[in-house]
C-alpha cells in the first residue's frame, strides 16, 4: 500500500493542447452537421498556415524544430482562428490572419509562453478591422452544399449567395440604424436565423463548446473560475438589463448560446498566458472580458465584442495578478490576517 504525501506528475505542453483540441471537436462536429463541412476547409488552412509559419520562426530564432512544432500550440491557436473566422471567408483571409497571429502575436514577443495577448483574438480584431465585410458573411443554417462553400472560400462564387447575417449582426445593424425603435424582439423575430434561445444551428455549436469545456473542467485542464464568471456576469448584465427594458436590450439566453460565448468562456478567456493566474485576478478578469462584451454587443460598431473584450483585459492582466497575490504563508495580509 502506498503512502502518502502523493505527487502528481504535471501535464506536458502537448498532452494540454491536445485536450483542448479533442475538447473542441463536439462544437466542430455540429458546426459541420448545421453549416456544412466548409469549416473542416478552414481548420486546414489555418493548421498549415500555423505549422509552417512556425517552423519558419523557429528555424529564424535557432530553436528546435520538432520539439515545438508537436506541441500542438500553433494548432490550437490555428483552430481557435478558423472556429472564430466565418467558414465561408476566403482562403487567403485565414491564412493571413494565421500567419500573424503565430508571427506577430506570438513569435515577436517570444514564443510560447511569452505572449501577452491572445494570438487568436489578435487575429479576429486585426481581420475584422481590416476586412469588416468579409468576416461578417457567415454561412446560412442548412446550406451544408460543400461544393458551393468550396467555390466560395476560393473566390469562383460569391459570398453573398450563400450567407446571411447572424443574429448578433441582426440585432446590432436593426437597433443602430433607421430601426432603433423597433424591439429586440421584432428585430430578431423578423432573421430567419434565429433559433429558439440563440441562432439556428448555433445553439447546438455552442451546446457542443459547453460539453467540451466541462470535459476540460473534468481532466483539470482548466479551472472553475474563468468560465463561471465570464457567464455568470454576462448572464446578470444582460439579465440586469433586460428585466430593465426587454424591448432594447435582448436577454440572458440570448448572449449565453449566441456569437462566441461559449467558444470564449472555455477555450478563449481561459488562456493560461495571456490571462491572470491567481484565483481571484482569474474571476475579475473574466467578469471584466463579460462586460465589455455585452458593451460592445449593445453599443459598439463590431456585432460580437469577445475579441477586443479579450485583448483590452489583457493589457490590465498583469495589474489585475499584482493586485490580487495572495499573501505568502506566516505573513500578514493587507488586512492583518496570519497565512
Amino acid at each position: 500500500m502506498n503512502n502518502s504525501p502523493y505527487f502528481l506528475k504535471p501535464a506536458s505542453v502537448q498532452s494540454v493542447m491536445l485536450r483542448v483540441l479533442v475538447a473542441l471537436l463536439p462544437g466542430i462536429a455540429a458546426y459541420v452537421w448545421f453549416f456544412g463541412a466548409a469549416i473542416l476547409l478552414q481548420i486546414a488552412l489555418a493548421s498549415v498556415a500555423a505549422l509552417a509559419a512556425e517552423a519558419l520562426m523557429l528555424a529564424l530564432r535557432g530553436k528546435p524544430l520538432m520539439l515545438f512544432l508537436t506541441d500542438g500550440s500553433a494548432l490550437v491557436t490555428a483552430w481557435l482562428i478558423a472556429l472564430s473566422f466565418p467558414s465561408i471567408a476566403p482562403w487567403w483571409l485565414t491564412v493571413l490572419g494565421t500567419l500573424l497571429a503565430i508571427i506577430v502575436a506570438k513569435h515577436l514577443y517570444g514564443g510560447l509562453g511569452q505572449n501577452p495577448f491572445n494570438p487568436a483574438m489578435v487575429a479576429f480584431a486585426l481581420m475584422i478591422v481590416a476586412y469588416p465585410q468579409l468576416m461578417s458573411q457567415w454561412p446560412a443554417a442548412g446550406a451544408t452544399d460543400f461544393a458551393g462553400q468550396w467555390q466560395a472560400i476560393f473566390g469562383a462564387r460569391p459570398l453573398d449567395a450563400i450567407s446571411m447575417a447572424t443574429p448578433l449582426d441582426a440585432l446590432r445593424t436593426a437597433l443602430h440604424t433607421a430601426d432603433a425603435k423597433a424591439s429586440v424582439a421584432g428585430v430578431l423575430g423578423s432573421n430567419p436565423a434565429v433559433g429558439v434561445v440563440g441562432g439556428k444551428g448555433w445553439e447546438w455549436v455552442a451546446a457542443g463548446y459547453l460539453a467540451g469545456g466541462l470535459w476540460l473542467l473534468q481532466q483539470r485542464i482548466i479551472s472553475w473560475h474563468m468560465p463561471t464568471a465570464f457567464l455568470a456576469a454576462l448572464c446578470a448584465i444582460a439579465g440586469v438589463f433586460s428585466l430593465i427594458d426587454n424591448t432594447q436590450f435582448a436577454g440572458p439566453l440570448f448572449h449565453l448560446f449566441t456569437g462566441g460565448t461559449m467558444l470564449g468562456a472555455f477555450f478563449i478567456v481561459t488562456d493560461p498566458v495571456s490571462g491572470t493566474t491567481t484565483p481571484k485576478g482569474k474571476l475579475i478578469f473574466a467578469a471584466g472580458v463579460a462586460a465589455l462584451t455585452w458593451i460592445i454587443r449593445t453599443f459598439g460598431a463590431y456585432p460580437d465584442g469577445i475579441a477586443f473584450a479579450v485583448l483590452l483585459m489583457n493589457i490590465g492582466a498583469p495589474l489585475i495578478d499584482l493586485y490580487t497575490q495572495p499573501p505568502v504563508f506566516g505573513h500578514k495580509d493587507k488586512r492583518g490576517d496570519s497565512r
